[in-house]
């Protein structure tokens, strides 16, 4: 199979096949990997943030009991997917404000029928503040312009409306992304902590160290977090993670300020080399 690639809103779109997989593909943005599906097993997850993500939905509720799910921002689909078939009947909704990728995500990698996903295309933030209060199991936020998160979704404005929107007990996480001394995450683990009591972050090692510029996935709920059966859960994957909650968060926080609309910044760009062939 060959390449597909188009124009759309976010820059150029490529569509890359797996080679060892017959209906497997990479989503590109400009070069950037963003997701990877697998339409003969959309259950599988590929790029190592996406799997932490879906260990984190395994979570939010008994294994198979069908799911609320609102995520912002869209790219493959992958997580819907992945929600649709580890948990049938679930109503998902997406916010997706590249309609041209959606349109080429639709056609080239269709969705099954029988899954309620809606895709909606609008800004992350202003999809989250029209959902009905107490909808959501589950909000996972993965918004990236380019390959930086954008400010206006990274405030604890953001987080409350993210809380409003969540049913008792229900999670919130996040996928950033951050380097060096973590300026951007330290701040984002207090924003969020300034709206629930319950905060955790998962992300490599290498990563917290500041070896090298990475993902972190950031969990938040008003309910305690099954963070010993997350650890379980994530024993086994391929890439070791260190789950981060509690005192050793306070250390992380290390004094950082919330982050309100007023003066709120976007994640820092990666390095060139992050995404260097």
């Amino acid at each position: 199979m060959a390449s597909i690639s188009a124009q759309v809103a976010s820059g150029t779109a490529e569509l890359v096949p797996d080679r060892d997989r017959p209906k497997a593909w990479t989503l590109l943005l400009d070069g950037a990997p963003q997701s990877h599906v697998d339409l003969d097993d959309p259950g599988r997850l590929t790029f190592e943030y996406q799997r932490r993500l879906g260990r984190v939905t395994d979570l939010a509720a008994a294994p198979g009991r069908p799911l609320n799910a609102l995520h912002l921002g869209g790219g493959g689909l992958t997580l819907p997917r992945y929600i649709a078939a580890t948990r049938p009947r679930s109503r998902q909704q997406v916010a997706e404000i590249d309609t041209a990728l959606t349109e080429l995500v639709r056609r080239e990698l269709p969705l099954e029928r029988t899954w309620q996903i809606r895709v909606r295309g609008g800004d992350a933030r202003e999809v989250l503040t029209r959902t009905p209060e107490g909808w959501a199991d589950l909000v996972i936020a993965d918004v990236f312009s380019g390959a930086r998160v954008p400010a206006h979704c990274a405030t604890v404005e953001f987080a409350e409306a993210a809380a409003r929107a969540l049913a008792p007990g229900g999670h919130y996480t996040a996928n950033i992304a951050d380097g060096g001394r973590l300026p951007f995450a330290r701040r984002q683990v207090a924003t969020l902590r300034a709206v629930f009591p319950e905060v955790a972050m998962v992300a490599d090692p290498a990563v917290l160290r500041g070896k090298r510029f990475g993902n972190l996935i950031l969990l938040a709920s008003t309910a305690p977090l099954a963070l010993t059966e997350l650890g379980r859960a994530m024993a086994g994957d391929p890439v070791v993670a260190r789950i981060v909650h509690g005192a050793d968060l306070d250390d992380f926080q290390a004094g950082a300020a919330v982050a309100r609309d007023a003066e709120a910044e976007a994640s820092p760009a990666p390095p060139d080399t992050v995404f260097a062939h």
